[in-house]
């Protein structure tokens, strides 16, 4: 199974970032998304932002992911 998740945009360095989610902050490839600022949300799937989203559809995904793995 894949998983991707979305992260939040802090750093643009050409044509890598750094996201972050939860406090966790990670070196992206942000190659595949044209015009990205630092604030955007991107879904990040095995080291690349794969798609761009918007904040209250990457804050209801993060919530049902948060939802999901507190179930026993």
């Amino acid at each position: 199974m894949c998983l991707a998740i979305p992260m939040k945009i802090i750093e643009i360095k050409g044509s890598t970032g750094i996201a972050e989610v939860g406090g966790v902050a990670r070196e992206i490839n942000i190659q595949l998304i044209e015009e990205l600022k630092i604030g955007d949300y991107v879904i990040v799937h095995a080291g690349f932002a794969i798609q761009k989203l918007d904040e209250k559809e990457a804050r209801e995904t993060l919530s049902l992911l948060k939802e999901i793995s507190s179930i026993k």
